[in-house]
């Protein structure tokens, strides 16, 4: 087992900046022309940047204030800006595939992850969501990231520093797999990306505090169902909350307005449990199942804890009392 700690390293927790934007040697900066195609270019002092149409020099951007408009000499111009953390994590180079703004955004919001929180992160995948958590958890907190394979261990490790300008001091990443090699107690927040986060609940439901989180994010149907039936099962955590966004963007010119014809629709589901205290069962799931969605061999009855084997509903239980429990609720 290796490990990678930036805890050691003095460097800044953010990508570097000057004051007003100023754009300076080493920066990265994003080239978007009329047609909105991005080009992304690391200045350097003396270099050139060649294009379809023409060519810029670099010294032309460096020391100047992001926003601007430079004209390459094919006539194009070109708007400059320093490229967002969603440009960033879509156009990083991959060795997984990454996590999407969409459910980074999900996953930092709906995960309660919060400036000072301790983390722990597996796979680290292209480290496009570890940029996120970092954001998120700030030089206060920390995230401990774990990765089976050394490769992509390797590619995350250089998108981010590539990101915040060197390695980050809340950042630890570790080659290996999370349930064999997890050191981290008392976590805040758990963040699994991950084939089978099933398989490794136990040991994710001792590193939790009371009250804590977990948050599973996978692509399938069939392992949404597995995760949440697992986090059920396991008798640690309070109901899951199984989910996915869409992200539709719209035509907006003159009357043209509509809906754009392609859209970001399934990338993953996401499922979040809170850590019950230890000793703890929770109350009976007072829901009606749809018919059938239970083996006709299950009791007739409500089943304590986190036990799924409800398949009736009492008479004296109403459509209001159903629903006690779910997110609508």
């Amino acid at each position: 087992m290796t490990e990678s700690t930036a805890a050691e390293s003095s460097a800044a927790a953010a990508q570097p900046r000057t004051p007003h934007g100023i754009l300076r040697d080493g920066d990265q900066v994003q080239l978007t022309d009329p047609k909105g195609r991005i080009n992304t270019l690391t200045l350097q002092a003396g270099k050139q940047w060649h294009g379809h149409k023409g060519w810029i020099q670099h010294d032309e951007i460096i020391g100047r204030p992001e926003g601007i408009v430079v004209r390459s000499t094919g006539g194009i111009d070109y708007l400059i800006f320093r490229p967002l953390l969603q440009d960033f994590a879509v156009r990083m180079p991959r060795g997984a595939a990454v996590v999407y703004p969409k459910d980074a955004g999900q996953i930092v919001a709906m995960a309660d992850i919060f400036p000072g929180a301790k983390v722990v992160e597996a796979g680290a995948g292209s480290g496009a969501l570890s940029c996120f958590l970092l954001r998120a958890v700030g030089e206060h907190g920390s995230l401990s990231s774990y990765e089976r394979r050394e490769d992509f261990a390797e590619v995350a490790r250089k998108n981010v520093e590539k990101f915040f300008g060197g390695p980050h001091p809340s950042w630890k990443l570790t080659v290996g797999s999370v349930e064999d090699a997890i050191a981290e107690t008392e976590v805040d927040r758990i963040v699994l990306d991950m084939l089978a986060p099933w398989e490794c609940l136990d040991a994710m439901a001792k590193a939790l505090v009371p009250g804590g989180l977990i948050c599973c994010y996978v692509a399938t149907t069939t392992q949404m169902s597995r995760v949440v039936e697992g986090l059920r099962e396991q008798g640690s955590f309070a109901e899951p909350y199984a989910f996915e966004t869409l992200v539709r963007s719209w035509h907006v010119e003159g009357l043209a307005v509509r809906p754009d014809h392609r859209m970001i629709g399934h990338t993953g589901f996401l499922v979040t449990a809170r850590r019950l205290a230890d000793g703890v069962t929770p109350p009976l799931r007072r829901r009606r199942p749809a018919k059938g969605a239970y083996p006709e061999t299950a009791p007739a009855e409500l089943t304590p804890g986190n036990d799924n084997t409800v398949v009736t509903t009492p008479p004296d239980v109403t459509e209001s009392e159903s629903l006690i429990g779910s997110p609508e609720a």
